[in-house]
């Protein structure tokens, strides 16, 4: 099976109006394969997206860095999933190893949220990866198994789903898996997708690398065959993310 190249652009909490007008002129600009090709999504903070949605090309879907895990209500600085619907934004990152560390994300909360976020009818990129001690221990896919495991037991439907490895210690650090690295627990990964949920599913799941990517690291780690795309952080906000979309050499 063939899985549709995958690329987001997370720009965490940056940007001004000024910056995010000149992020969305590059990016339209910019020439890329076409969505035959590649599924791309760019992850503003909130305040922006309606201006991003606006001016953004089409051949490019929104998404929402974080949802709220339930129905909106008396939740103060959250952000609901039917907000996001009712936006047309249809893609939402959860468990991001930031929102996981900084703000306590258990492996349940996220869960919560994936489900409900598909429920509303998103789609999500769902974010996975261990620490560095977890790695020196050898717990990698211990970790990652777990934390996708618990998402497994929550859902039912993973055509809307896109699993992201992030190694925790690769994210904004210059450090990066090696090709053989992130290749050894995508495998892990999907064969873990094979022995607890379906061969289909794991098939037919992309799985994405984060962590430090490059346009000069981009196209070796993405040639692995269970390499699916990237989900990338400050790259994105520059003009190599141009190059990180053309890691694969699909004709434009």
């Amino acid at each position: 099976m063939t899985r549709k190249f995958f690329v987001g652009g997370n720009w965490k909490c940056n940007g001004t109006v000024e910056d995010v007008k000149r992020i969305v002129c590059m990016l339209n600009n910019g020439e890329v394969p076409c969505p035959n090709h590649i599924e791309t999504i760019i992850a503003p903070p909130y305040v922006f997206i309606p201006l991003v949605k606006s001016m953004l090309r089409t051949d490019f879907q929104i998404a929402a860095q974080n949802c709220w895990k339930g129905k909106g209500g008396a939740f103060t600085g959250e952000i609901s999933a039917e907000m996001l619907a009712n936006l047309h934004v249809p893609w939402v990152i959860l468990g991001h190893s930031e929102r996981r560390q900084m703000c306590g994300e258990t492996d349940a909360i996220v869960a919560e949220k994936t489900a409900y976020a598909l429920n509303q009818g998103l789609k999500v990129c769902l974010c996975c990866g261990e620490t560095l001690k977890e790695r020196e221990m050898n717990e990698t896919n211990a970790v990652v198994c777990r934390q996708v495991g618990a998402v497994a037991g929550k859902i039912a439907c993973w055509a809307n789903v896109v699993i992201a490895y992030e190694p925790i210690w690769a994210i904004g650090t210059g450090k990066v898996a090696t090709p053989a690295q992130a290749q050894e627990v995508h495998y892990n990964l999907r064969k873990w997708l094979d022995c607890n949920i379906s061969p289909q599913v794991a098939q037919a799941t992309r799985i994405i690398y984060g962590g430090s990517v490059t346009s000069a690291n981009c196209k070796e780690i993405g040639s692995n065959p269970d390499v699916d795309g990237f989900l990338v952080g400050g790259a994105a906000l520059k003009e190599e993310f141009i190059a990180i979309l053309n890691a694969r050499n699909y004709q434009h």
